[in-house]
């Protein structure tokens, strides 16, 4: 079987301007197919090498594919489609098919208006992926695709979703094969050399209300530290990596597991330095290990500080305080930690005035870096429910963070664009004539900062930075002129399916909820309602943490069996038993069972 993927060719002048990352997922799914008895894989980075679609349709002509898939964000949909389109184009009899967090919610949409994708990759895709790579080998497609669980494909003019495929208990089952990438071609600027992003965890055991990223993974777990750090070893030592950015949501709030991870960075003296992005409360939290962190290589963490008005803290579903963001940033400087605070800007309510209010908020802060997102409600979050017809803009590929999506009541789109451009001129001109240069005591941490603004002077000289040549932006002479070349005539298909099966994907029922010995654990620690989506923690806020129980079953550890009523369901004097996760295994004729889960009770595929 000849397997080629694809990641296409999308860019948006967001984070790419600190270099060119390497696509973790195509190291993960390749080493899980591998594994699985599937070596033959080509993988294409089309963004990369920035290649036009008559270079990917020429690379294409060249293999003989049995398989040609590619993954998408939100943002970078309608190339992902595309590819595949190229891909059915050249190669007729070939199996295309797309992975990624967009396809898995919006898996109805994008086959009626991609009909050239047969298949679609529902939630966590290595498993999924080696089913369907089997069943194609065995000769089983497509007639039998029916069986494969997981994914989502059109059968005349019906949509058709699958059984979910159950979360990959075992995360460390799954090793990346980094050697399929061209490791020549990944670079970060700041520090001159190579970056990978390889991850500890999976999910989140938060539910923000503006992410979608605990609802595409549904269960939280951990790798066992010493064995990513043994995949970091092999980063530095067959690859030459010398930076990496862990690439999980939260990677602190396993407190147990990140120190180990830490210990054992530090016991094996790699040479690599490293970055995440992290919640100010583990920061306030962990004010005594700092030094450790930095000792281990930890020198750049960006804060999900998130906005300047504690309203807009409110509206996120976050917890944290001003006060809060303040300290967490002075104790990073203190113990040699670059910083960088982020806010979300484009609310309802913004104006200048409250843009001006970031700006003199950061500068009272004085963190190394500051990164000012637009708002942008993804199309399978709660808030995005909850906006309604505030939600003009339905062009995908404009979700990305730097395009202002949101229209705020009190000023337009070019406005917005403006004025945060305002503060991102000040705040950097500030940094570049007194700060990064004078820095003193700390050599990595000056040649970090140095070649952060590199990054930046270079994204902007190049009119990359924020899409700005695309925008037409030269300041704010231009700002009434600006042209965000909206695709008008993309909507959002509201179908029963999207509405039906994307909630109950990411809506659990309660006892479903507590089946889950981590997910059980964390509930009862933050005080969740699970069928409450109000009631939820945030991801930035709270004092709360995992506890010993939750920390053990999400990297793998024991935790006691629970009792007749505390997980699955059953009531009376029913007698059964549970595995170690809390699955009932079954049950006897006196009383109740409420086990099953939703995608057992799924007998046949969900039609449209």
């Amino acid at each position: 079987m000849r397997i080629v993927l694809i990641h296409p060719n999308y860019h948006s002048g967001g984070a790419e301007i600190a270099g060119r990352w390497s696509p973790a997922w195509v190291a993960y799914l390749a080493g899980y197919l591998k594994a699985g008895g599937y070596s033959d894989i080509r993988f294409i980075d089309a963004m990369t090498d920035n290649l036009t679609e008559d270079e990917l349709r020429a690379i294409l002509a060249e293999e003989k594919p049995d398989i040609i898939g590619s993954t998408a964000i939100t943002p970078s949909i309608y190339k992902a489609e595309r590819v595949l389109q190229i891909a059915k184009e050249v190669h007729p009899n070939v199996v295309t098919v797309l992975g990624g967090i967009h396809g898995t919610f919006m898996y109805s949409q994008i086959l009626h208006e991609a009909p050239w994708i047969d298949a679609i990759i529902r939630g966590e895709g290595e498993a999924v992926m080696l089913n369907l790579v089997k069943a194609i080998d065995k000769g089983e497609w497509p007639d039998s695709r029916g069986q494969v669980h997981g994914i989502a494909y059109q059968e005349g003019s019906k949509v058709i979703a699958t059984p979910a495929e159950p979360p990959i208990r075992d995360v460390d089952s799954i090793v990346a094969d980094w050697s399929i990438l061209d490791w020549t071609k990944y670079h970060y600027i700041p520090m001159n050399t190579r970056v990978a992003t390889p991850n500890m965890a999976r999910g989140c055991p938060f539910t923000c209300s503006f992410c979608s990223q605990w609802k595409f993974w549904r269960d939280y777990r951990v790798r066992k530290p010493k064995l990513v750090v043994d995949e970091i070893e092999t980063l530095v030592r067959d690859h030459n990596v010398g930076f990496f950015i862990l690439a999980d949501e939260e990677p602190t709030i396993n407190r147990k597991a990140f120190v180990a991870f830490c210990e054992e960075l530090i016991e094996r003296k790699l040479p690599v330095l490293w970055g995440i992005n992290t919640r100010v409360t583990d920061i306030l939290r962990d004010e005594d290990l700092l030094p450790m962190y930095r000792k281990a290589g930890l020198v750049h963490i960006s804060l999900g500080t998130e906005a300047a008005a504690q309203l807009n803290l409110d509206l996120f579903n976050k917890e944290t305080t001003v006060g809060q963001n303040k300290k967490a940033i002075d104790l990073l400087r203190a113990n040699g930690i670059v910083t960088e605070a982020q806010f979300i800007v484009g609310l309802d309510n913004e104006t200048l005035e409250t843009l001006e209010e970031t700006y003199k908020m950061v500068r009272e802060w004085n963190p190394d870096m500051a990164n000012w997102s637009m708002f942008t409600p993804w199309p399978f979050s709660d808030l995005y429910r909850e906006l309604g017809d505030s939600v003009e803009v339905f062009d995908f590929e404009k979700y990305n963070f730097v395009t202002p999506i949101m229209k705020p009541k009190a000023i337009d789109r070019g406005e917005l664009l403006d004025g945060v451009m305002k503060n991102y001129r000040r705040f950097y001109m500030n940094k570049a004539l007194w700060g990064y240069p004078w820095v003193r005591g700390d050599k990595v941490r000056r040649k970090y900062l140095l070649g952060c603004l590199k990054a930046f002077l270079l994204s902007a000289y190049q009119r990359q930075f924020y899409d700005l040549g695309k925008r037409g932006y030269w300041g704010p002479q231009t700002k009434k002129k600006l042209k965000f070349d909206f695709d008008t005539s993309r909507t959002l298909e509201k179908t029963p399916e999207l509405q039906i099966s994307s909630n109950a994907w990411k809506a659990a029922p309660k006892r479903k909820a507590e089946a889950s010995p981590v997910a059980a654990a964390a509930a009862k620690v933050r005080g969740d309602d699970v069928n409450d989506p109000q009631k939820v923690m945030a991801c930035g806020g709270g004092d709360q943490q995992l506890d010993e129980a939750t920390m053990a079953a999400a990297i793998g550890g024991s935790v006691a069996k629970p009792t007749m009523d505390a997980g699955c369901g059953c009531s009376g004097e029913s007698k059964h038993e549970h595995t170690e996760a809390g699955e009932c295994k079954g049950h006897g004729t006196e009383g109740s069972c409420g086990c099953e889960t939703a995608e057992a009770k799924a007998d046949t595929p969900a039609k449209v």
